[in-house]
């Protein structure tokens, strides 16, 4: 689905990324640990297109990414932080990035109905709270049925119920097939829906678990592994 061979991506004499290749695997959750700084936002948006890399390049269903735009038709990207033009309603959102997706002519707007969120269609963006902005941010990169799923620490600033119909949802796409990348510092978020984890520390791919390797340590605590992975990543 996305594979990335060989990348690294400088910023002047700064290397926020060093020669990082990985396949992320269909139907599979792959959760991208590591501290701040250790290159997560820049890989995802080098996958997204957002920067253009250094060295190396990525490829989407086996054909590489550079010079094509048309592959960010099949890509959903939650942000961390939400961004929509102010002074918009979200119905009014939802409508202009529906109108910029040429073909497009089925859309999964399950999670309007699951949030509850119709009351808050027509109420300026800039006047909604915290949570409700993530819930329209959430909405939106499900929208299209994407065959890639990039979420940003997707639960941040929402409310335990919101949450839990989120992961949801990431656990029905993931079964239907979807890649999902996802970074997250929590813990119960982590344990719940990872398959593969990896990895980076400034700006390497340190370590990798597989869904495999989850399992067979599934009685241990995984914020204990993933602290061991912080120190061996600190020594080496």
């Amino acid at each position: 689905m996305i594979s990335v061979t060989g990348l690294t991506k400088k910023f002047g004499k700064i290397n926020a990324l060093r020669d990082f290749s990985y396949d992320f695997r269909k139907g599979q959750v792959t959760t991208i640990v590591g501290p701040n700084g250790s290159g997560k936002t820049t890989l995802m948006k080098c996958i997204l297109g957002f920067l253009r890399t250094t060295e190396g390049d990525i490829y989407f269903n086996g054909r590489s990414i550079k010079g094509d735009s048309v592959y960010r038709q099949k890509i959903g990207y939650m942000a961390q932080k939400p961004s929509f033009p102010e002074n918009l309603f979200p119905i009014e959102i939802i409508d202009l990035i529906k109108s910029m997706r040429n073909g497009s002519t089925e859309y999964d707007e399950g999670l309007i109905s699951e949030f509850e969120y119709y009351s808050e269609l027509e109420k300026p963006f800039h006047s909604l709270s915290g949570g409700n902005k993530q819930k329209l941010n959430a909405i939106i990169s499900f929208l299209f049925s994407p065959e890639l799923i990039i979420l940003d620490e997707p639960t941040a600033g929402l409310d335990p119920l919101t949450s839990k119909i989120l992961k949801e949802k990431i656990k029905l796409e993931r079964d239907k097939g979807k890649t999902i990348l996802l970074t997250s510092h929590i813990i119960d978020e982590i344990e719940e829906l990872t398959n593969d984890l990896i990895m980076l520390y400034e700006g390497e791919l340190k370590f990798r678990i597989s869904s495999e390797e989850l399992k067979e340590n599934e009685t241990r605590d995984i914020s204990g592994m993933i602290a061991d992975l912080f120190r061996k990543a600190q020594n080496e």
